[in-house]
């Protein structure tokens, strides 16, 4: 079993510790509206200081980088999923944890799901920009790392045990091709509520998958077709030769 997790509640925070996070928050909010509107690479920090009226230094003094004033939830979405797993319902397996934390940030229209207003322009800035896009699968190795961790602990797992690397790799691979979909169809203009049903039924499958392997998906039909085939066409066909 993993190590005791100190539950006390953390100390309400004072008001220098406050304005610190409304600070931040102000300065990434500001840098995200100038990254959407002129385009990552287009915006320099000066300008995002500039604009925030404050200085580069102060900028830098919240953010180690320039991605990391758009991912500016990371550490948020990092404590969040930790906090989560250690507080799993009793008899609660770590696939029945994500889907239940993704159904519920449906129904929230939470940003970890991007079934949320804004979501397609958000990927498409990430999606415009070479940095952000590296910046993004980078995040997304570390949550995954993260979650192995958390997995090899709980289990005993040894080093040389690929279980927990593999489900790790495997729920967030599951879950990221979700909300790449979502955001492709809100980029398509489809709103919430036109693709809210497919979109359940498209998470409640990926999640049975996950649950009960996919060993019975596309499997060859049995007659000796080959699959994705049809007889007279295709390449080779009669009247092809």
């Amino acid at each position: 079993m993993g190590k005791e997790i100190d539950r006390r509640p953390e100390p309400e925070p004072g008001l220098r510790e406050r304005k610190k996070r409304e600070t931040r928050r102000r300065i990434a909010d500001i840098a995200t509206g100038l990254f959407i509107t002129r385009g990552f690479d287009n915006v320099t920090v000066a300008d995002v200081a500039r604009t925030a009226d404050v200085s580069v230094n102060t900028v830098f003094n919240y953010f180690r980088t320039k991605e990391d004033l758009f991912f500016d939830r990371q550490d948020e979405i990092h404590d969040t999923a930790a906090d989560a797993f250690h507080d799993r319902r009793p008899g609660e397996g770590v696939v029945a944890l994500f889907r239940r934390r993704f159904f519920e940030g449906l129904d929230e229209r939470s940003y970890r799901t991007a079934f949320h207003e804004g979501s397609e322009i958000w990927m498409q800035t990430v999606h415009d920009s070479p940095a952000l896009t590296a910046r993004m699968r980078e995040l997304g190795e570390e949550l995954k790392d993260e979650l192995a961790a958390l997995l090899a602990e709980e289990t005993g797992a040894g080093p040389d045990d690929i279980a927990p690397r593999a489900a790790a790799a495997m729920i967030y691979a599951a879950q990221g091709a979700l909300i790449q979909e979502i955001a492709a169809r809100k980029r398509a203009g489809e709103t919430l509520e036109e693709m809210r049903e497919d979109v359940y039924a498209s998470a409640a499958r990926v999640f049975d998958m996950l649950e009960h392997g996919i060993g019975d998906y596309a499997v060859a039909p049995a007659s000796g077709t080959p699959s994705g085939t049809r007889s007279g066409t295709g390449a080779g066909s009669a009247e092809e030769a």
